[in-house]
């Protein structure tokens, strides 16, 4: 065999390899597969660098000039963004609020974008994570052609989430929700909530208050996009998140939040404790979704 058809065959064979990986999916972290490329998909690379824009910015607590910088920017980027503010009792608070036109009642999906108001706390999971999934889950979505019917789809990132006095949790924070839940729940389908999403290794399991039907097709929405291990059966704790005012209106609403998360309003919350693979893996997942709901 002549040494032309030994490079041949060797190029040849690069390609086979180079179109296994494509289709079978390529982790670099080596313990699962990716999700499986596609058109108009989850761009975990634009995802993580939103991600990074924000730690760097440093801490973002509710009422802050960094975070009011940071939903400008953020009101900027979402499909018919706007300001929502949450009113009297909340001075200078505010949600920042997308949409994409549809039939009602709507689709949300959301997170709050504050972080704990600790020294040097940048909230890497605990707040940009979540983000940053749902700047890219608009993009993708605003850029697609949807069909006849769908429904209306709403991005909406909360203002202080966290508590202003952890042991009335309740009372002094979930401020942007309950807010956006006593003004909008009679006009909801269901909520997706994305909150610690961006851990490395990451492992969600049902948290304990979501809607199990609506769950079940997030899972399924994992399958088909190659997220499934990201999502294992079985169900976790009760959270008492940004999802809890929409479900005691009756809206069918789940939370997606990796617990017990070891940083958490803790310094460690960085860089450092989150990965882009994670954040992709959550942000597949949930644009399929939501695309399956917009045909449901």
């Amino acid at each position: 065999m002549t040494r032309r058809v030994i490079t041949v065959l060797g190029l040849n064979a690069l390609l086979v390899i180079a179109i296994v990986l494509v289709v079978v999916g390529f982790s670099r972290d080596g313990d699962e597969p990716a999700p499986v490329a596609r058109a108009a998909g989850f761009d975990g690379g634009r995802g993580w660098a939103e991600l990074r824009r924000e730690v760097e910015m440093g801490p973002r607590p509710a009422g802050s000039a960094t975070l009011r910088r940071l939903a400008v920017r953020l009101r900027a980027v979402l499909p018919n963004g706007r300001f929502e503010p949450l009113g009297p009792r909340h001075p200078g608070l505010r949600n920042v609020v997308g949409s994409l036109p549809g039939s009602k009642p709507a689709v949300v999906v959301a997170a709050h974008y504050d972080t704990k108001d600790l020294p040097g706390f940048v909230g890497a999971n605990d707040g940009a994570g979540g983000t940053a999934a749902v700047v890219e889950i608009a993009r993708v979505l605003s850029r697609g052609a949807r069909p006849a019917g769908a429904p209306e789809i709403r991005f909406v990132l909360f203002d202080g989430e966290e508590a202003t006095d952890d042991a009335r949790f309740l009372e002094t924070g979930l401020r942007g929700s309950k807010a956006y839940a006593a003004r909008h729940a009679d006009e909801l389908r269901a909520l997706i909530l994305l909150d610690f999403v961006a851990a490395k290794g990451l492992r969600i399991q049902r948290e304990a208050n979501s809607d199990a039907a609506l769950w079940a097709q997030l899972r399924q929405a994992a399958r088909r996009v190659g997220a499934a291990r990201a999502f294992p059966s079985g169900t976790g704790s009760a959270i008492s998140d940004d999802h809890i005012p929409f479900l005691q209106r009756g809206v069918p609403s789940i939370d997606l939040i990796q617990w017990p998360y070891r940083c958490w309003h803790e310094p460690c919350d960085d860089l450092s404790a989150v990965s882009e693979r994670s954040l992709d893996l959550a942000g597949e997942a949930v644009l399929e979704l939501v695309r399956t709901l917009s045909r449901t």
